[in-house]
């Protein structure tokens, strides 16, 4: 019996959901007795109410990370733009702080089990600190952000990474659940479905396996590195510079306004010889500055978050005597504002 739990979330989308319920189910008429279809949810059996419009659907069950199968994760429904309640983003913040993303950790963690995100999900995965380093893909609209938070994003409508299959885009449902069904019970079931629904699986499905192209190497290459530098100013500058790049320097207390949280963060800057070092902590946490550059009167550098969630941070202040302010962003994120004040 191959058991498949559909999760659902305040806010998911519709059509992210009953595209791979309708498959499997379909699937469970063709291959009678080896295939189970369960709507779920982190809390158990609850009416839950679906993206944009509201449309509520029935969950019967509570998720059980430790079940064999297949666990389906939908992406959120709403705005795209600003940083309201009812966006995307703020939508797959508050799932993610649910026991959801313990849960789909347990989950990823079995070797029976195999995690499949559409859309969104995956956003809602990464964002909890769950596809570090992995292969994903989402929305095109979010691929910077998965980017952002250290997954590695490839442009594919299915990704094949083992116990974890991602697709991107809304429809990409139909194509996660088909594809799915071929490797899970075999291409005779996937093909019955095909027919009945009268839609043929889209794109080459992603593996990190076989030759991989002449290009694919430059490419990553020239992609921007998140890896630690201690920037030095450059030599040629006006020596103001370096009067200027110390007027940032102390203990700041700061807060950094998102659309799922404000977390506090105590930075620390100093500039030595030319050279900005700087630190972030959160809580226990403590992180250096990734490649601090100085530049018109700004500050700008990288940061590796965890929380509200992880997310590699792009960050640019300027300060005003003791106070400073300016923004972080990250992938589709709308610019969040930071505000702070020098404490020594």
């Amino acid at each position: 019996m191959l058991d498949v739990q559909i999760v659902l979330f305040d806010g998911f989308d519709l059509l992210d959901a009953i595209a791979p319920y309708e498959v499997f189910c379909a699937a469970a008429l063709y291959a009678e007795g080896a295939l189970n279809v369960e709507l779920v949810t982190a809390e158990g059996p609850r009416s839950v109410p679906s993206g944009i419009n509201g449309l509520t659907i029935e969950a019967s069950g509570t998720l059980d990370p430790n079940r064999s199968g297949i666990i389906v994760v939908p992406g959120a429904s709403g705005s795209v733009e600003g940083d309201g309640p009812d966006t995307v983003p703020a939508i797959l913040g508050r799932a993610m702080n649910t026991n959801l993303t313990k849960m789909i950790h347990q989950a990823l963690g079995s070797k029976d089990i195999v995690v499949a995100t559409v859309c969104g999900g995956s956003l809602l995965l990464a964002m909890g600190g769950l596809l570090e380093g992995r292969p994903a893909v989402t929305n095109h609209l979010g691929m910077d952000l998965l980017a952002a938070t250290g997954a590695v994003p490839i442009s594919a409508r299915v990704v094949d990474d083992g116990n974890l299959v991602t697709g991107g885009g809304v429809t990409s449902g139909l194509d996660v659940a088909l594809y799915l069904l071929e490797r899970e019970l075999g291409p005779r079931i996937a093909h019955a479905v095909e027919q009945l629904f009268e839609f043929e699986r889209r794109g080459t499905v992603w593996k990190e396996s076989g030759l991989a192209p002449c290009n694919e190497s430059k490419r990553k290459g020239d992609e921007p590195s998140f890896a630690a530098d201690q920037t030095f100013i450059p030599s040629d500058k006006p020596d103001n510079d370096a009067v200027q790049t110390s007027a940032f320097d102390g203990d700041w207390d700061t807060s950094i306004a998102t659309p799922v949280g404000k977390p506090q963060v105590k930075l620390s800057i100093s500039t030595s010889e030319g050279r900005i070092r700087g630190t972030a902590t959160q809580g226990e946490e403590t992180v250096e500055f990734l490649n601090p550059v100085f530049q018109d009167g700004h500050l700008a550098w990288s940061l590796q978050i965890t929380k509200p969630m992880r997310l590699n941070l792009k960050f640019e202040v300027s300060v005003d005597g003791d106070q400073m302010f300016g923004v972080a962003k990250a992938g589709i994120l709308p610019a969040s504002k930071l505000s702070g004040r020098r404490v020594t």
